[in-house]
C-alpha cells in the first residue's frame, strides 16, 4: 500500500486523508520509511529545480506576550521574559544587510503579536528604503485584516509566514478561524504565503498531523514543510520531550509528498542535515529574539548563521540558490 501511495504522490496526484495517515504511521527506519524519505527528496528537487534557499530571520522584540502559546518563550504564562525590549531600526537594517551579504535569499522580520503594527510598518519601510531593490522582505507577525495586509504590501513586503499550529486554540489564545482568515487576507492583498506543519510534539496524533497538513495544502503556499517543537525548560509542554530528527525527517517527507509540485518550497526548523536529506530545501538563519530560545539574542545560543545553513545544505548535497528568493517570486 505504501508504494502505491508514494507512486500516486510522485505522479502529483492529490492524496486522501487516509493515504496521508498511512504514510505518517509508517515506523521510522523501516524499509517503507526509507522509500518515503527518498521520494520526498526527489519531489522536493523536482519542485524547486534542485535549488535550496536560506532565509534570514530578525526578531524585533522581546516581550511577555498575551497570546500565551505554551510552546513559546515569549508567552506570558511561561514567565521566561518579564521585560520588553525592542531592536532599533538601525540595528535591524544592519542585521538584514549582514544576512544578505552572507548569502541569504530573503529577510524575515518577526515580532510578537502585541508589537505595534504601525511601528512594524515603519520598520518595513526603513528596510525597503535601505536595502537594495532585489531584497525580499517577508513579514512574520500576528493575525491581520485585509487593510493591514495591504499596508504590508505597500511597505515593501512580498509575503508573510503564518500557520495554523498544532494545538491552535487549545495551547494558544488564537483561534483557527482567525488564522485562516489571515491566509485569505494576505492572498487578497497580493502577499505570498509560507506556512508549515508545526510545532510537532511527541504527543500529537496521526489525525492531528493529517488535519494540519491538509490545511497547509489548501492554503496554496509557496512553501510548506514541518518543524519540531523545541521544549522550553520548566514549562508545561516540556514533559513531552522532543521529536527526534530522524522521525521529523520522515514527517517532513510525508508533508512534501502530500503537497503538489506547484509548491516549490519544503522547510524544516531548526536546521539539520537529516531533514535536508529528506527533502527540506529551505532553512533559516536567525538573529535577535527567538520564540524557541531563552537568550535575548539567539545568535549567541540556538540561532544558526547563513554559513551554518550553507554547510548543512552542502552535507545533504543540495545546490543553493544565489540571489533573491525564487519561492517568493512571481
Amino acid at each position: 500500500m505504501t508504494d502505491r501511495i508514494v507512486k500516486k504522490a510522485m505522479n502529483d496526484e492529490e492524496l486522501t486523508e487516509k493515504e496521508m495517515g498511512e504514510l505518517f504511521k509508517v515506523p521510522t527506519f523501516s524499509d517503507e520509511s526509507g522509500r518515503i524519505i527518498s521520494a520526498g527528496r526527489r519531489k522536493s528537487e523536482q519542485a524547486s529545480k534542485g535549488l535550496a534557499e536560506i532565509h534570514g530571520q530578525i526578531g524585533l522584540n522581546i516581550a511577555p506576550c498575551t497570546g500565551n502559546c505554551k510552546f513559546c518563550s515569549f508567552a506570558a504564562v511561561n514567565g521566561i521574559f518579564q521585560q520588553s525590549e525592542e531592536m532599533s531600526p538601525e540595528t535591524v537594517v544592519k542585521e538584514a544587510q549582514n544576512f544578505i551579504n552572507d548569502g541569504a535569499n530573503a529577510i524575515f522580520v518577526m515580532a510578537t503579536a502585541q508589537y505595534s503594527f504601525g511601528k512594524y510598518i515603519e520598520m518595513g519601510q526603513e528596510l525597503n528604503n535601505s536595502l537594495h531593490d532585489e531584497a525580499v522582505l517577508i513579514a512574520n507577525v500576528g493575525d491581520m485584516d485585509e487593510t493591514q495586509a495591504r499596508r504590508l504590501k505597500k511597505a515593501g513586503f512580498e509575503g508573510i509566514y503564518h500557520a495554523v499550529r498544532l494545538g491552535e486554540g487549545e495551547i494558544t489564545e488564537f483561534e483557527v478561524e482567525n488564522r485562516l482568515q489571515t491566509f485569505e487576507n494576505a492572498r487578497n492583498a497580493g502577499l505570498k504565503l509560507g506556512t508549515c506543519l508545526e510545532p510537532v510534539g511527541n504527543e500529537h496524533t496521526i489525525e492531528e498531523l493529517v488535519e494540519k497538513t491538509i490545511i497547509t495544502r489548501d492554503a496554496k503556499p509557496v512553501y510548506s514543510g514541518s518543524a519540531r517543537r523545541i521544549p522550553i525548560p520548566n514549562t508545561e509542554l516540556a514533559q513531552y520531550g522532543i521529536v527526534s530528527e530522524a522521525r521529523m525527517a520522515h514527517i517532513l517527507a510525508v508533508v512534501r509528498l502530500s503537497l503538489p509540485l506547484t509548491v516549490p518550497g519544503n522547510c524544516t526548523h531548526e536546521p539539520n542535515a537529516l531533514g535536508c536529506a529528506a527533502g527540506a530545501n529551505l532553512l533559516w538563519a536567525e538573529s535577535g529574539s527567538n520564540p524557541r530560545d531563552t537568550e535575548k539574542n539567539t545568535e549567541q545560543k540556538r540561532g544558526d548563521t547563513v554559513s551554518d545553513c550553507q554547510k548543512i545544505f552542502e552535507e545533504s548535497e543540495w545546490d543553493i540558490l544565489e540571489g533573491p528568493s525564487v519561492f517568493y517570486s512571481d
